[in-house]
Formats: structure tokens, C-alpha cells, sequence
């Protein structure tokens, strides 16, 4: 009877790590339920766990270094507490001190991730702090935050599919495609998305994560394209859109913040928010790369669809803003807030565009020049809406992420036209500096807080 016993309470061990391999931080024994005390006059160990959560939410909504620090910094100096903070992609090691004791604690989430609704709200928390909430007990802080922590997704699987769907259609028009291709693509990235979003619920690798739903856009596309071929006689050349239906899964806002880190020498955070990136695109690449080589799918260029001046610049700006809202959708964002990034997105990739078309300007400095627009217009609009600025630009520019060159880039290089790689990815890496150095400026040019190294 005792083996017996044994056995079950290893089996329920084993079970308990498999289940949670990060154990969740029980916030509320930090503070005194029963106590009447303000968190200015707590003691040491209650302000730091109410810095500590705070920086640890700010970091799981995806943003960067430099703003987590900032807020952590900001309730440390109401509290009349000094704070050290190092920050990674998915943990935080900080030091309290006030002046006569210190609290150290390093801090983790399970996963990262996107949500800029749950940004939004900690901005205003901790905008908010000196007038409302620091007049509250730790308690009724904590419990404050665990209803911003209750902001899990605004939508459903399917309306995440539909998001996905409309950004890579509108995508494949900016890349070239027409009609026939941008279909395919909004029915395969949309079913993509769909068991991407499912996958993620049911708390699935990143690895298969991702290679499950980029091969299921990819056979999704072939499979439209011969029925249409065997029904409707389309034509065969209309597979290169297969492209576009997996770039949903472009990680916008890592490549981003990286860049943004790096600009304020975060390096920890910016190499680990970097690799994160890297580590995403590869496994989209090469799951893309074996699944097209199975079915027998290749990256030709698009048919020419041939528009007037007008037209083009017309469609162009359609395009641009449903890209970037449905993209700002996939963050997580309101209706309201991602309208917002779409109309910024529209101006800026369409000026990017035009710039190239008409100037014969080299692609990466039309990238940078229209996230430089990107991070003006956002600064402009933050001032009357209070949005977060990072919620704005970076779902207006992630549409200028080049997915398809280094889609392209891998493709040759697994088929040993090495030439044709090299081409592809000396592009797609210019471009991808580009793009956070256009915001950097304009936040440079418009933020005196992050002009200056103090």
C-alpha cells in the first residue's frame, strides 16, 4: 500500500512539472490582507513586490527594455525607493534599496508574447500611480493588478484567422500579386492563423507551434490551387502567393524592440529579443521550405498586374491600412487602437513604396524613410489619444518586414543557388536595420526622455 502511494504522489509530481514548468508567484502573501497601510509606508519587501509585478507584466505585453525599466523606475522614485533593474526577453533581476535595506529578486514569465490592450492599461497604471494608486494598501494593488492581468485575448481564434487572413492578402498586393493569389492567401493564412492561435491556447512549443501552422497555410494555398486549376482552368503560375499566406507569423514587434534596445545599449535584452526573431523566422523558413519541396510548390515571381498611377497609389493605401489592422488585431489590440496604427501604416508603407517606384530609391532607405514617418505620425497621435507609441508603430511597419525575401533568401540557399540567397538576404537584412532605425530617429527627434543617455 505504501509503494502504491509512493507511486501516485511521483506520479503527481511529475504531472504538476509537466503541466507548469514555471510556478506561479503567489503576489497576495506579499502584502498584508488585513492591514490598513498605505504602500508608500509599507515596508521594503511590499513596494518591491509591487515594482517587481509591475515590471514583470509591462515585459509579458512584449515591450521592450527600456520602457519596463522606465515604469519600474518611475513607482520606485513614488515610493521613495532606489531601483536596479537588468532586463531580458523573458526575466527581470532588480535590487531595491532604501537606505538602510535591500531586496533582490529575479523574476520570469512562461512565455513571451504580444498583447498591446494589456500595455495600454499598465501605461495608464503607472501613469496614474502618484494620484490614485499610490493612496491604496498593497493589497488592493495587487488586486488592481490582477484584473489588468486578466487582459488575456479581445478575440476568438477565428477572428485572429480572419485578421491574419485580411493582413496577408492586402500583403500579397503590396508584394505584387493579384487577385487570384490574394484569395488563396486570405483563405490559407486565415486557416493558418486559426490552428496557430489554437495551438497557443493549448500551451504548445514554439517550434511546432510554428512549423504546424506554416505548412498548414502552405498546403492549404496548394490545395485552392489545384482545385481552382482542375475547376476553373487557372493558371499554374499563380503559386507563388504560397508565400504570402505564411506571413502572419513575422515577428514584428521582437525584430522591433531588439533594434530599440540596442539603440539605449540594452544589449541583453536586445541580443535575446534578437535571437527570439531569428529563431522564429529559421523554423518558419525551413517548415515552408520542406513543406513547398513536397508539394512541389516553387517562389516564382508574380504574374504583373498591370494598374495606372492613380490606381496603384489608391490600392496601395487600401491595402497598407487593412494590413496593418489586421496585424494590430493579431497584437491584440482594440478596434479603436489598431484603426489608429492602420492609418499610419497606410501613409507610411505607401509613401515607402512610392519612394522606390518613382525615385529609384535603394529599398532600404525607403524603409527607413517611411518607418522615420511611422514613429513622427505615432509621436503626433500618442500626444491627443495616449496610446502607447510601440502599439502604434510597430503594426504600422510591420507590414514593411521583408517575410518573402527571406523566405526567397532560404529557399535558394537550401537549393544551393547560392548567388540568388546571398542577394535575398543581404535585402531582407538591410531592410530589417532599416526599420527600427527609422523609429529610433523619429523617437530621437520627438521623446526628450530617450534623446539623452542619463
Amino acid at each position: 500500500m505504501a509503494d502504491k502511494e509512493s507511486v501516485v504522489r511521483q506520479t503527481s509530481e511529475y504531472t504538476d512539472i509537466m503541466e507548469k514548468n514555471h510556478m506561479e508567484i503567489p503576489w497576495h502573501d506579499y502584502a498584508k490582507a488585513d492591514s490598513n497601510v498605505l504602500i508608500a509606508e509599507a515596508d521594503l519587501i511590499e513596494k518591491a513586490s509591487v515594482i517587481g509585478r509591475v515590471g514583470l507584466m509591462m515585459l509579458s505585453c512584449g515591450t521592450g527594455a527600456w520602457r519596463v525599466r522606465t515604469s519600474m523606475n518611475r513607482l520606485s522614485k513614488e515610493l521613495g525607493v532606489t531601483c536596479t533593474v537588468d532586463v531580458g526577453l523573458m526575466s527581470i533581476g532588480f535590487n531595491c534599496f532604501d537606505g538602510t535595506d535591500c531586496v533582490s529578486q529575479s523574476l520570469s514569465i512562461a512565455n513571451t508574447g504580444v498583447n498591446t490592450s494589456k500595455l495600454y492599461r499598465m501605461e495608464q497604471f503607472v501613469e496614474n500611480f502618484p494620484k490614485i494608486e499610490k493612496q491604496l494598501t498593497g493589497e488592493e494593488i495587487h488586486k488592481r493588478l490582477d484584473e489588468i492581468e486578466q487582459i488575456h485575448a479581445l478575440y476568438s481564434p477565428w477572428k485572429l484567422g480572419a485578421a491574419a487572413a485580411l493582413a496577408c492578402g492586402a500583403f500579397t498586393f503590396l508584394l505584387g500579386g493579384g487577385p487570384v493569389e490574394m484569395l488563396f492567401a486570405f483563405i490559407a493564412a486565415g486557416i493558418g492563423n486559426f490552428i496557430r492561435t489554437r495551438m497557443i491556447k493549448h500551451h504548445y512549443t514554439l517550434f511546432l507551434n510554428i512549423a504546424v501552422s506554416v505548412s498548414a497555410a502552405c498546403l492549404i494555398y496548394a490545395i485552392c490551387l489545384n482545385l481552382a486549376e482542375s475547376l476553373l482552368h487557372i493558371s499554374a503560375a499563380h503559386e507563388a502567393g504560397y508565400i504570402c499566406s505564411m506571413l502572419f507569423i513575422i515577428p514584428g514587434f521582437p525584430f522591433i524592440t531588439s533594434g530599440i534596445d540596442l539603440a539605449k545599449l540594452d544589449l541583453r535584452s536586445g541580443l535575446e529579443r534578437l535571437t527570439y526573431a531569428l529563431i522564429i523566422i529559421l523554423v518558419a523558413t525551413m517548415g515552408a521550405w520542406i513543406t513547398a519541396m513536397i508539394l512541389k510548390l516553387q517562389p516564382e515571381d508574380f504574374i504583373a498586374v498591370h494598374l495606372g498611377t492613380a490606381s496603384r497609389l489608391i490600392f496601395r493605401l487600401c491595402a497598407s491600412f487593412c494590413g496593418v489592422l489586421g496585424f494590430s488585431i493579431m497584437f491584440n489590440s482594440s478596434i479603436p487602437m489598431a484603426s489608429t496604427a492602420a492609418m499610419i501604416g497606410a501613409v507610411a508603407n505607401t509613401l515607402r513604396l512610392s519612394l522606390v517606384d518613382f525615385t529609384g530609391m535603394p529599398a532600404a532607405v525607403a524603409a527607413f524613410t517611411g518607418a522615420l514617418a511611422a514613429g513622427l505620425l505615432a509621436s503626433l497621435i500618442k500626444k491627443n489619444n495616449g496610446y502607447p507609441r510601440i502599439s502604434l508603430t510597430v503594426p504600422s511597419i510591420v507590414i514593411m518586414v521583408p517575410g518573402l525575401y527571406f523566405y526567397r533568401g532560404f529557399y535558394n540557399l537550401g537549393v544551393m543557388s547560392l548567388n540568388e540567397a546571398v542577394s535575398w538576404l543581404a535585402a531582407a537584412i538591410l531592410i530589417v536595420v532599416a526599420l527600427p532605425l527609422g523609429l529610433i530617429f523619429a523617437r530621437i527627434f520627438t521623446d526628450r526622455t530617450f534623446r539623452y543617455c542619463t
